[in-house]
């Protein structure tokens, strides 16, 4: 899968208020936060350093440029940044090889959205060479398009992923639900103008309005993801 935004699809889920769907994937739809971790975490050790487990919460669900720096700054290690993010995408490729496992919920959902036609787009933080091993698992033929970090001008916390997406399957970002499991992400979304449904994985998320808080994506269905457009429209 190489493209992120084809020529503008304006299609709504069977006349519904909801437009289109779009999913974050690292611990969203796929259970690979702790494999990040763990990647960042066997890095540095060859490195010399030892990572304290209290900058986990910092690191997840963000930009990789941001969170090497941080780890770069927060251990003193003497590497670029450039190097480092080969050396954590080599890791994390690594041990998503063989497959990743999905988070509860999630081959039902995306199994019911594609049975609806509900445009629906992956939109991550991870790079490209990455989004694409793990399509292998999650299906590529289940999203409309896909959105990589490092194929726009600013990733999450910043609104630009989301408002790519939406142009890419011509939908308006307020009639967009958006289901995100980190703080960034949610934060992503919500100045993009999305409803959001936060699964949190690693740090807890508050509610807020706008936005609702649920345990899993076991929780969420179809038909919930539509009241969170006509609640607010």
């Amino acid at each position: 899968m190489t493209s992120t935004v084809p020529v503008s699809m304006t299609r709504t889920a069977e006349g519904h208020a909801l437009q289109a769907v779009f999913l974050d994937m690292d611990g969203t739809l796929v259970d690979t936060e702790g494999f990040w971790w763990d990647a960042e975490v066997e890095v540095f050790r060859d490195l010399g350093h030892r990572l304290d487990d209290s900058w986990r919460h910092v690191v997840v669900g963000g930009p990789m440029t941001r969170s090497a720096g941080f780890l770069i700054e927060a251990t003193g290690a003497d590497i670029t940044l450039p190097e480092l993010t080969v050396l954590l995408n080599e890791k994390f490729e690594q041990r998503i090889d063989g497959g990743v496992p999905l988070m509860p919920g999630a081959e039902r959902l995306l199994a019911e959205l594609a049975a609806h036609n509900v445009p629906t787009a992956l939109v991550s933080a991870s790079h490209r060479r990455i989004i694409d091993r793990v399509l292998r698992s999650l299906g590529p033929d289940r999203f409309r398009l896909s959105v990589a970090g490092d194929e726009v001008p600013r990733t999450k916390p910043h609104p630009d992923p989301y408002l790519v997406a939406a142009r890419g399957v011509g939908a308006d970002p307020a009639r967009c639900a958006v289901i995100e499991d980190t703080a960034t992400g949610v934060a992503a979304a919500e100045a993009a103008g999305c409803r959001v449904v936060a699964v949190p994985s690693v740090a807890p998320i508050a509610p807020a309005d706008g936005r609702v808080v649920v345990r899993s994506l076991e929780d969420v269905d179809l038909g919930f993801l539509r009241t969170l457009i006509t609640r607010v429209n």
